[in-house]
Formats: C-alpha cells, sequence, structure tokens
C-alpha cells in the first residue's frame, strides 16, 4: 500500500509547525515528505534510547549480557566508586526501564552544562548520585541510565556503541550515515545525540514491527521484540491502541504497529503542540483501506 501523505502535508502547513522530515514505511517501502530547509540529518535526541536498548537487545540475542546482571558487576574497573549501597543491586533491566532508585534526573548533556559536573569521567559521575529508592520500584527517568545502557554495551561488546550499532544494525539496515555524540572520554551518550534521517530512523520501527527482519536479514529476534513490548525498554505505549514508539524533547518521534506493520519517525523543533494532531493523523493514514 501506497500512502496518500496529503493529508499530513496539509496538517503541517495548517500549523504551520517546525517539522523537517516524515517518514514512514510499511512492506511496500519509505515514503517521505520533507517540509523546509533543514540538514539532511537531525538530532534525535532521546529516540536515540531505542537505539541503544536494542543494542543491548542484540547482545541479549547473542547471549552476552542479561537482564538481571547488575550493572556495577559488568563494569566493574571502569569507574571510581559508587555513592550509594543500592547501586550494588540497579540491574540492567532496571538501567533500561529507568528504575534505577534515582529521585531526579541528571547527565543530561541537551540542557545541562558539562562543565559544572566537575569530572570528564561521566561514568563515574553517574554512580555519584544517591538512591532514595529501592532499584526497581520507583521510574524516574534519566540520561544518566542510558549513559550507562552505553557502557554495558561497549563492554560485552567490545566495540564502542556506535561502532558496534553501524556493524550489527545500521550497515545492514542500510542507513544512509548516522553520527551519535560522545562523552569527553570517548564514550557514546546513548541517552540523545543521534544525528540521522528521518527515512533512516523509521527503519528501526519497521525492524521491530516486522519481527525482526529487514532486507532479508533476520537481525534481532522476535524473543527480544517480545522482551521490549512487554517491558517498554526501547519502545513504549503511545496512548493509541497497537501503536508502541519514542519521543525526543523537541517533538521528533518514532513509533510503530506491531499488529499492521508499519512505521513513522520524523525530525521536527519545536516545543509547542502543533504536532499534537499528528500522531494520530498518521495512525489514521496508515491504517486506512
Amino acid at each position: 500500500m501506497t500512502p496518500d501523505l496529503r493529508k499530513i502535508e496539509d496538517y503541517l502547513k495548517e500549523k504551520d509547525a517546525n517539522l523537517f522530515s516524515y517518514a514512514v514505511m510499511n512492506e511496500d517501502g519509505i515514503f517521505e515528505i520533507n517540509t523546509g530547509k533543514a540538514n539532511p540529518l537531525n538530532n534525535s535526541y532521546s529516540c536515540t534510547k531505542s537505539f541503544a536498548a536494542t543494542a543491548i537487545g542484540l547482545l541479549w540475542d547473542e547471549n552476552k549480557i542479561g537482564l538481571d546482571e547488575p550493572v556495577t558487576e559488568v563494569l566493574k574497573g571502569e569507574y571510581d566508586g559508587y555513592a550509594d549501597p543500592k547501586w550494588e543491586k540497579v540491574l540492567v533491566r532496571h538501567a533500561l526501564s529507568h528504575t534505577m532508585g534515582i529521585d531526579k534526573g541528571y547527565l543530561d548533556i541537551d540542557v545541562e552544562d558539562i562543565f559544572s559536573y566537575g569530572t570528564d569521567d561521566f561514568l563515574s559521575y553517574a554512580f555519584s548520585a544517591s538512591l532514595p529508592h529501592e532499584p526497581g520500584r520507583h521510574y524516574q527517568y534519566s540520561d544518566a541510565a542510558f549513559y550507562i545502557v552505553s557502557r554495558l554495551v561497549e563492554n560485552r561488546s567490545g566495540e564502542k556503541m556506535d561502532e558496534y550499532l553501524m556493524r550489527k544494525l545500521l550497515y545492514p539496515m542500510r542507513v544512509q550515515e548516522a553520527a551519535f555524540s560522545r562523552c569527553p572520554k570517548n564514550h557514546p551518550i546513548g541517552a540523545t545525540g543521534l544525528y540521522i534521517r528521518s527515512s533512516d530512523m523509521v527503519k528501526l520501527g519497521f525492524l521491530y514491527a516486522n519481527g525482526g527482519a529487514l532486507y532479508g536479514q533476520k537481525l534481532l529476534s522476535e524473543d527480544w521484540i517480545k522482551i521490549d513490548q512487554e517491558c517498554g525498554f526501547a519502545f513504549q505505549k503511545t496512548g493509541m491502541d497497537g501503536l508502541l514508539g519514542k519521543g525526543g524533547m523537541l517533538g521528533q518521534f518514532l513509533m510503530y504497529s506491531p499488529e499492521k506493520k508499519y512505521a513513522v519517525a520524523w525530525h521536527s523543533y519545536t516545543t509547542d503542540e502543533r504536532l499534537k494532531g499528528l500522531y494520530a493523523l498518521s495512525k489514521e493514514i496508515m491504517e486506512s483501506k
């Protein structure tokens, strides 16, 4: 099915939304709208976390990491220590699900002054937080969790997370180009800073929608996809029946339908609600006969 995206174009013009590119992917291919002047690659902000979580999924498929391993044990020797003994109870799944036990977000390089951290060792800084809550029992969103995820990937793959993803996922998905922000010690941030085309970002959503297969290759197991759908590591419920997605702080979005086998992605720069109707409109267009 070739989607009719004219309603999307009309909606964006009506709202004068600051959206750069919009892409959908189904079994018939990728269909894209470029609504204005912008660089081909744009910052995906927290949509980056979907790729970082998928890197854990790739390692899990290879039996190189377990979700119930303590992160301090996996990363032993790579940090200066931790501020709270409860860090020993923080598991891989807790970092992926933002349930480490912290009570505030931190290590957000998009809004914080990194020079205020007092160190260029972001891993030790991540472990310097106190844990007022028992790991696994309290949700607190934080980029620190996915910086830890990035370091877990690096530890178990033997490669920087972006290098591992390029070899195992991005190149096989025919991603034209991509770049990941890194910390002062040259480790990918993991939580933010993926620069990529919408027409390439959408492929990750379709990979999940299509049972882990893309371009004739099985890249991700259905077992991992089932775990992710149950736990919400890479993609979470959107509030619309059947759609799972992940957003970025300035309106970026990546979502997919497991049932209807399509994915939608866009890059934007807006803090208002001009894109609010785009989610349901995308669903309507993609699921229309």
